[in-house]
């Protein structure tokens, strides 16, 4: 058996005497000894809890289900459990039963929202596609609390196969995004023809996956999947990284093998009280997420969702810490902050303001580091008219892809992009002679 580090030895010996002869790195083995009650998450990291904390701690997971796989309960500092940001995202705190009065079930409207089984169509051109209510570690701070957890409803073949009817009838569907719960807890064999279903819409140009299994499970990352999910190009995964301890040796090999596989990786953060309410944290965070070639695409607003209120921050957190990001490092390593708004509304970004005013001629600007500047604008010109009326527009409106220039004849024997060799006469006598070869 392969152990990465001694704490994670003696995490699985805990779990299982036979942990040796076991495969610590089978994602199977950790989803079957996913921890899922208060006694044995305490047992396995050493700590006591009092009659009083158990009884809390319990009646919490009876409301929002505990489950955390081997995995990420290895990677908590059990000498410091308290302040640990994994800890904090999966163990039940009893102040998620404490329901404020703008706590709300399904603040994001995605069950109202939702015109066939397993969809959500929020946006005109995409929909969330929600293809399994299981996750292998449930998130103290889920949006979906409502949901995971509830292995009752599991989805069939035949109830995705409602949201893909309704994909192929929506032609202005071209985005679609597989989530859950977590989206590869789909055995390979389901996401296989699911993706294929998906893809093999001809309105369809791109299809995205949310999972976390990189962060709690980077094991299920095999090399099996990699070869499912590159069958099904053009294909986005963004994943769920809050903190930079969870970027584990672990979870950089299995981006890897999706980076590898030409699969764009996107991450999209919470921000959490507690766990990365911090300007330097995020940062680090946003580094090293790059380094892994991962791009940070959102950080979002803790959602109003019920048990959340000890998670959320002010807005004026996540607007300090953009400030600490902008101009402090690359561009392409600073997210979009967004509130996904209650409602249904949709995710609004915001951000600081760095436009200052607005004249006739110029616009006044502000940087990082506070230096004030202007912009002139151009003095001549000239838009054009446009009513919206595409079909009566008289503009060269080409929105197909442009010829790409092509050498010809002996041309081609001088490049070094043209695989051409020779240029051989069709059916000269010699050729006349290789059967079928005229």
């Amino acid at each position: 058996m392969k152990i990465f580090n001694e704490h994670q030895r003696q995490v699985a010996k805990r779990i299982d005497k036979e942990a040796v002869k076991s495969n610590w790195t089978d994602w199977h083995w950790q989803l079957t000894h996913s921890i899922q009650n208060v006694k044995t998450f305490a047992s396995l990291l050493g700590i006591n809890f009092s009659e009083k904390e158990l009884r809390l701690f319990e009646a919490t997971s009876r409301k929002f289900p505990l489950s955390v796989t081997p995995y990420y309960l290895s990677l908590i500092d059990a000498e410091d459990y308290t302040n640990d940001p994994v800890f904090r995202q999966s163990f039940p705190s009893p102040k998620e039963l404490d329901i404020g009065p703008y706590d709300m079930r399904d603040p994001l409207h995605e069950d109202e929202d939702s015109p066939a089984v397993g969809i959500t169509h929020r946006y005109p051109d995409r929909v969330l596609f929600h293809v399994s209510n299981t996750c292998s570690m449930y998130c103290r701070h889920c949006t979906r609390k409502r949901k995971v957890g509830d292995t009752d409803y599991v989805p069939s073949k035949k109830e995705l196969l409602k949201g893909v009817d309704y994909i192929r009838k929506t032609p202005a569907v071209r985005d679609v995004l597989l989530s859950g719960g977590d989206a590869l807890m789909l055995t390979d064999e389901r996401l296989d023809w699911l993706l294929g279903e998906v893809t093999g819409i001809d309105h369809v140009e791109v299809v995205r996956i949310g999972t976390r299994m990189p962060v709690v499970l980077p094991y299920r990352v095999t090399d099996d999947l990699v070869r499912v999910l590159k069958a099904h190009h053009p294909l986005w995964l963004n994943t769920h990284f809050n903190h930079p301890r969870e970027l584990t040796r672990s979870s950089r090999q299995a981006l890897a093998r999706l980076a590898d596989a030409g699969i764009p990786l996107g991450n999209q953060s919470v921000l959490l009280a507690g766990v990365n309410d911090c300007p330097r944290l995020m940062r680090e965070l946003m580094h090293k997420l790059v380094q892994a070639r991962v791009r940070p695409y959102y950080i979002y607003q803790c959602d109003l969702s019920e048990g959340l209120t000890h998670f959320r921050t002010p807005v004026g957190k996540g607007m300090e810490i953009m400030e600490s990001l902008r101009g402090h490092t690359s561009g392409f390593a600073v997210p979009t902050y967004v509130i996904d708004a209650p409602g249904g509304a949709g995710k609004i970004p915001v951000m600081p303001n760095y436009l200052l005013s607005l004249g006739t001629h110029k616009v006044v600007l502000r940087n990082f580091e506070g230096v004030i500047t202007t912009y002139t604008e151009p003095s001549t010109y000239d838009p054009p008219a446009c009513d919206r009326n595409c079909d009566t527009c008289e503009l060269t409106l080409k929105t197909e892809d442009a010829d790409e220039w092509r050498a010809v004849g002996l041309e081609k024997l001088f490049t070094d992009w043209d695989d051409t060799e020779s240029l051989t006469p069709s059916c000269t006598e010699r050729m006349e002679r290789r059967a079928d070869a005229c």
